[in-house]
């Protein structure tokens, strides 16, 4: 629907609001919302002493993992490519239950598995902030995060073809480092 020309003493009146709204000159002048970002894992990607790369969905290294044997936990360091350390990831081998903790920046988190019948749950504990939970099918890594009932990462075979691949989507404004640490551990744990 084009707008009605309309003239002044110097040429056309500028559209009004409501013509600016409905017609061409309609532009959105806020930025647009950033978009989920796509990693690409391999299963059991973690073995204790070796080095494993997290891809982008371009193919491009963006973090590394560095699989290192303590005397008595596993640990396992989550780097960028130029070798910084962005979180650490731990075994606890003498708690009753099977945890995990992780340390990223200034925040540090407890992953904690569950039983429930046959199925396994997860939750993780951040030392601040709300809990996370993650549920699905951990063995087939088809599975969500999720913070206060909204989904924050979802883990799925099928954006890759690539025999033995997943993939981690992790929600714009999310910590990358953090939800790829918590996916490491969730991955370790599920094999056990």
């Amino acid at each position: 629907m084009n707008a009605p020309h309309r003239a002044g003493p110097a040429g056309p009146l500028p559209p009004s609001s409501k013509e600016r709204v409905m017609g061409l000159f309609h532009r959105s002048h806020e930025p647009e919302a950033p978009k989920p970002q796509r990693y690409q894992m391999r299963e059991k990607l973690l073995s204790i002493g070796d080095d494993s790369w997290i891809e982008n969905e371009s193919g491009d290294k963006v973090f590394k993992v560095n699989g290192k044997a303590m005397r008595l936990r596993s640990t396992f360091i989550l780097q960028d490519p130029n070798g910084n350390e962005l979180a650490k990831i731990q075994e606890r081998k003498l708690s009753v239950r099977d945890k995990m903790h992780i340390e990223c920046g200034a925040t540090s988190a407890t992953v904690h598995k569950a039983m429930l019948g046959i199925r396994h749950r997860f939750t993780i504990d951040p030392d601040n902030g709300e809990n996370l939970h993650a549920h699905g099918n951990f063995v087939s890594h088809e599975y969500e995060i999720e913070r206060d009932g909204e989904t924050v990462a979802t883990i799925s075979k099928k954006w890759f073809r690539v025999r033995d691949t997943y993939g981690v989507q992790i929600g714009a404004g999310e910590n990358p480092a953090f939800l790829l640490a918590i996916t490491v551990c969730v991955d370790e744990m599920s094999r056990g």
